[in-house]
């Protein structure tokens, strides 16, 4: 799992796939996740917080983000809600 400024990024390294549950919504925890989407590797820089997730074996199609840390750089420290562990199990087994 890694949190982002605006997403917690769920990982099933098992099955190669991931899924975003959006942050600061006021919706079902079903409507504010994305559907489970494979994988190809993620590469993270512990020095920039950043981290890629690659979408297809080329590593060609990737999605970029940043870890959401204190007194954020990318977010000025100002994250959206964080997500209960309830609303994260829903979402993680939907």
């Amino acid at each position: 799992m890694l949190e982002s400024c605006h997403s917690t990024w769920l990982f099933d390294t098992g099955r190669m796939r991931f899924r975003r549950i959006l942050k600061g919504l006021d919706l079902d925890s079903r409507q504010a996740s994305t559907a489970w989407r494979p994988y190809y590797g993620l590469e993270t820089d512990p020095m920039s917080e950043s981290f890629v997730v690659l979408l297809n074996p080329e590593g060609t199609r990737l999605l970029r983000s940043w870890r959401h840390v204190e007194r954020c750089p990318q977010c000025g420290g100002e994250a959206t809600a964080e997500l209960s562990i309830d609303q994260l199990r829903s979402a993680a087994l939907s």
